[in-house]
């Protein structure tokens, strides 16, 4: 039993050592974060720390161990005027606000805005702005058909020549400013893509076909707003074949969306690429099985024909050089591909934003409904993004069309005509090392839109009066070694201290740390400070309560360790006295170790005058009632004394119920003290009151000895009412038991009766001394006579 005590005591040891670290961890942990402000050299420092930092460029406010940066609050506390707190706000300002707008002529239309600001921003200290983007009217698109012509794609080509005008028409219903352009791709002109034989190379389809000699990417047919144009130059295009699957079509993407002014792509315009094909693709790495090894260079690369001439010196594109083209040009890609390849463009379509992919009917006949449905998917969601930025963080929120205001940055369900607005937070953590980046430039750009909100930020990250020149340089502020600048001083090189009073050579000057120490044994300013050219610097007592404090000059004082007065007040709080070096120095009127005393009797006076109405002491001015069932502020209330019910009746009455004397009027005039709560209060601050009002119920209601509010009960103790029906039907079911019992009764009665008269009868029976089988007296009525000569013959 001893050895399982021990182990008893030894857990609980153990658990409390774990639940104290654990507390000690967690307080650390809070004086860290709670106060971001603390410890900051410099104006520059305070303000990027937080929205709630300040700086104090008051002259000399810094003396008494006072932080020039802290939260303003605390500042303003500690003797700091407002007007000499350095709390800057952001600064916003419209470079460019062109509104939204439909195209009008030569007029380019506007859907995003505003397209420049310029914010003035402050580390730390989020700020929000809107933006609106709004999906035009007649938005000029350019559709780019960029088809394989392998052989296997000669029925869709012949296809999609009747379909050229059908596709312009279909879109010209959408919108008037449309143009169309046809490129074509096959692949890498040199084995193992293709067939290097002399013969293949000028014919590679079986004997017979009109092929044409391998190629990587021709541009066709540049933009063009003739759609008759488009199925000229289709069907003038001749197919031609490779040997392997995958085809060169990451080269063609590539070029197409890079040649801009030979595609003829327009810059603000709705570029789409419709990809066609019935094979995968090759991709960077693929060049090396032809001894191409130089990585692609993503620059455009057409010859005068509109042909690709690097395709035997580059290497095929990497998934995310076509990523990166496609978000850079702001290009919707549509993959056109057949059920056989359809989920390999899926895949590649998930990591390309603004794309999408589609099956492609075996003779390309569902083209037109291609484009149509992904135009008008492209169209109906918006979705804004922005670049990734060192220590810049940006948020959106919108209310999209279902008025749920969420954090995303994506919207669906747009209309053509129809706009949404974007709630946009820009966030900075904190300011570079580098002054070139404190003014920089981000963007917000609409996925597949050739718009952008261009963001220039300029930190905060020095304030104003420490920008150079603004200072004094070799102030008799700073003993002439330091520039005095926002109220403090930046000590020159070799000099520290907040006067710049200390030389960096005296650093380990033996005497100066004598003279911070309080006795020979003491630890240099009792370990609660720093020792600066021979005088005390001392610390806050922790991040979590700033206020608190350390001063003396050797730091053995502090403000915190005085005497609460009763409602946990340090020093009775500052109306009351000020806590110096363990002892409360009460302000006038007040004393007391904790100043919770008030000099003065005046609180103690009842309404007759007297102190505490004769029944009690008056004790730091308050009474204590020293006479049986006496209470209240001054010892006027007890059972029997009238006190304030009768006076306070009506008002509860008329307030809560609408019955009593008074008036609606002079309710709502003299009663305003009342209020309604679900009870009221019983305790020691509180005298009850009970009263009958007009319909025989009880209310009740308490008022404040030391105060003028009333609470009343909101409901009524009434008697309970009379149920007439169960009265009722009690008498009828009382009669009726009655009669039933009284029926009872006589049948019992005559059944006992009946059976004494039955006994009776029986025994009268049993005593009867004749035959009881014949009467003696009895006679027949007929008389019988027998013929002596009869002998029984008929």
């Amino acid at each position: 039993q001893i050895k399982t005590t021990m182990k008893v005591r030894i857990l609980l040891i153990g658990l409390y050592a774990l639940i104290t670290v654990t507390f000690i961890y967690a307080q650390t942990l809070a004086e860290l974060s709670v106060n971001p402000c603390s410890q900051k050299a410099s104006c520059g420092e305070c303000v990027a720390a937080g929205g709630v930092c300040g700086w104090c460029k008051q002259d000399n406010f810094d003396e008494g161990n006072k932080e020039r940066c802290d939260k303003v609050e605390n500042l303003i506390k500690v003797g700091c005027d407002y007007s000499n707190i350095i709390n800057p706000d952001h600064d916003m300002s419209f470079v460019k606000n062109d509104e939204v707008r439909n195209a009008e002529g030569s007029d380019d239309a506007v859907q995003l805005q505003p397209q420049e600001i310029k914010i003035k921003l402050r580390p730390n200290k989020p700020y929000t702005f809107k933006t609106v983007f709004r999906q035009a009217e007649n938005y000029p698109v350019d559709l780019y058909y960029l088809m394989d012509l392998s052989f296997s794609m000669k029925d869709d080509k012949a296809k999609l020549a009747a379909l050229g005008v059908l596709l312009a028409d279909s879109m010209k219903n959408i919108t008037s400013n449309f143009r169309i352009g046809f490129g074509s791709f096959v692949d890498k002109k040199a084995m193992p893509y293709v067939s290097t034989l002399p013969r293949k190379l000028a014919n590679p389809c079986q004997a017979g076909e009109d092929c044409v000699s391998p190629y990587g990417f021709k541009n066709q047919l540049p933009l063009d707003d003739d759609p008759r144009e488009f199925e000229s130059r289709v069907k003038a295009a001749k197919v031609s074949g490779n040997l392997d699957s995958p085809e060169g079509g990451f080269d063609a993407i590539m070029q197409t969306i890079t040649c801009e002014t030979k595609i003829g792509w327009r810059p603000n315009s709705r570029k789409m690429l419709l990809f066609s094909t019935d094979a995968g693709f090759h991709y960077a790495g693929d060049g090396k099985l032809a001894g191409i090894v130089a990585p692609n260079d993503g620059q455009c690369h057409l010859d005068s024909t509109g042909e690709y001439d690097k395709s035997l010196e580059l290497d095929y594109p990497s998934v995310s050089q076509i990523t990166n083209m496609i978000n850079d040009k702001k290009v919707n890609v549509i993959f056109a591909v057949t059920k056989t390849v359809l989920d390999t463009y899926k895949s590649l379509s998930d990591v390309i934003k603004g794309s999408s992919a589609g099956e492609l009917a075996n003779d390309s006949s569902n083209v037109v409904d291609l484009v149509k449905d992904n135009y008008n998917k492209i169209t109906s969601g918006i979705e804004l993004q922005t670049q990734s930025a060192e220590n810049v963080t940006v948020t959106f929120k919108s209310k999209c069309f279902d008025n749920e205001t969420r954090t995303r940055s994506r919207c669906e369900g747009l209309k053509i005509g129809g706009s949404v607005e974007f709630e946009v937070t820009v966030n900075v953590d904190g300011c570079p090392k580098n002054r070139n980046e404190w003014k920089r430039s981000l963007y917000i750009t609409p996925v597949g839109v050739n718009e952008r909100l261009k963001i220039d930020l300029d930190l905060m990250c020095e304030c104003d009066c420490e920008i150079e020149g603004v200072g004094v340089p070799n102030s008799v502020h700073c003993n002439s070694s330091g520039t005095f600048e926002c109220g403090a001083c930046s000590c020159n090189p070799g000099r520290y201290g907040k006067k710049c009073e200390c030389d960096g050579s005296d650093l380990t000057n033996d005497d100066y740390d004598a003279a911070c120490r309080k006795t020979n044994t003491s630890s240099v300013c009792e370990g609660k400070g720093q020792c600066i050219c021979g005088q005390c610097d001392c610390n806050p007592r922790s991040k979590l309560k700033p206020n608190e404090k350390y001063s003396g000059n050797f730091c053995d004082c502090d403000n915190y360790s005085c005497d609460y007065d009763i409602e946990g007040k340090l020093c009775g709080g500052e109306e009351k006295g000020r806590c110096e070096c363990g002892t409360c120095m009460c302000n006038d009127g007040f004393k007391g170790s904790d100043c919770g005393c008030a000099v003065s009797d005046e609180t103690c006076r009842a309404s007759n005058g007297e102190i505490c109405n004769g029944k009690g002491t008056c004790e730091c001015g308050r009474c204590t009632c020293n006479k049986e069932n006496y209470r209240g502020v001054t010892c006027e209330d007890c059972p029997t004394c009238p006190g304030k019910c009768e006076v306070n009746k009506a008002c509860v009455q008329c307030k809560l119920f609408g019955t009593g004397d008074k008036t609606q009027d002079e309710c709502d005039a003299n009663c305003t003290h009342v209020r309604g709560e679900e009870t009221a209060p019983d305790d020691a601050d509180h005298r009850t009151c009970q009263f009958k009002d007009d319909d025989d119920c009880i209310f009740y209601f308490s008022y404040e000895y030391d105060g003028p509010n009333v609470i009343a009960q909101n409901t009524k103790k009434c008697p309970e009412e009379v149920d007439i029906l169960i009265i009722v039907l009690a008498v009828i079911g009382g009669i009726v038991a009655v009669g039933l019992a009284l029926l009872l009764i006589w049948k019992l009665f005559t059944t006992i009766n009946d059976r004494r008269e039955f006994a009776k009868f029986e025994k009268e029976k049993q005593n009867a001394k004749w035959d009881a089988g014949e009467n003696p007296i009895y006679k027949q009525a007929t008389s019988t006579f027998k013929n002596p000569t009869y002998g029984g013959q008929s």
